[in-house]
């Protein structure tokens, strides 16, 4: 596998230049992950003129991340709709914080649970098969040297986690060979909730922004945006004819 040197990556991508923004995902990251992390992710989004920003969350220290993200949310030079977007951990502290701060919506991706049966070898090469399967993926976190490898096989810093049904838009995408967190488990939470909009990627692995798939899944957060920009019911925009 031929690494692909990481340097310096932003924390914020923004909408091509002459377009005017569609409104500002606020990504918080998983164990291990840092901003490069996702930089082919916000660049993407980003060209679909939705800024992206990324808030590196401690897991030892919630309070600090759940400031960082409260800023984000009240930055008023960020246009709404306003999004939180998590893997991993992050996705659990998006869906926990959901229901708290004045967000629009939500997308949870790769859902990390305490107590699930996760399998997870601390070995890095185990790793970056639970992680996903996309090498280029791969080779931008096996060159990331503030990636924190074995983070994944790592405990969690909730002893339980309960998720209610937040009053706003939510996007659940999950992995179906996800060794991490169980397809089952991770969509439980939120079964038959109306307001609550969930995929399951055959093949998927945990993450699930950044899996081979990484196309079609970011496909499906923007075609989610596009409906949340008309309305929290999300109006449907494409459908197919005799379906």
């Amino acid at each position: 596998m031929t690494a692909t040197v990481v340097t310096d990556l932003p924390h914020s991508w923004d909408e091509p230049e002459g377009v005017a923004p569609r409104g500002t995902l606020i990504l918080l990251t998983g164990r291990g992950e840092t901003a490069a992390t996702y930089a082919r992710f916000g660049r993407r989004i980003s060209a679909d003129a939705y800024k992206v920003r990324v808030a590196e969350v401690d897991l030892g220290d919630l309070a600090a991340a759940r400031t960082a993200v409260s800023e984000l949310v009240a930055d008023e030079a960020l246009p709404a709709p306003k999004v939180l977007v998590g893997s991993d951990t992050g996705a659990t502290l998006a869906a926990l914080l959901v229901g708290e701060l004045p967000v629009d919506a939500a997308v949870i991706a790769g859902l990390a649970l305490p107590g699930a049966s996760g399998d997870v070898d601390a070995a890095w090469e185990d790793e970056l098969e639970v992680r996903s399967a996309c090498p280029t993926y791969r080779g931008t976190i096996s060159a990331d040297t503030d990636f924190a490898r074995g983070a994944l096989a790592g405990t969690l810093p909730w002893d339980e986690v309960s998720l209610s049904v937040p009053g706003v838009p939510l996007l659940v995408v999950h992995g179906r060979e996800d060794r991490v967190t169980p397809v089952g488990d991770a969509l439980k939470p939120w079964v038959g909730a109306g307001t609550v909009e969930q995929h399951v990627v055959e093949g998927g692995r945990h993450d699930i922004l950044n899996d081979v798939t990484h196309r079609s899944v970011a496909a499906t957060v923007v075609l989610f945006l596009e409906r949340l920009k008309l309305g929290a019911d999300l109006p449907v925009i494409v459908r197919q004819v005799g379906r």
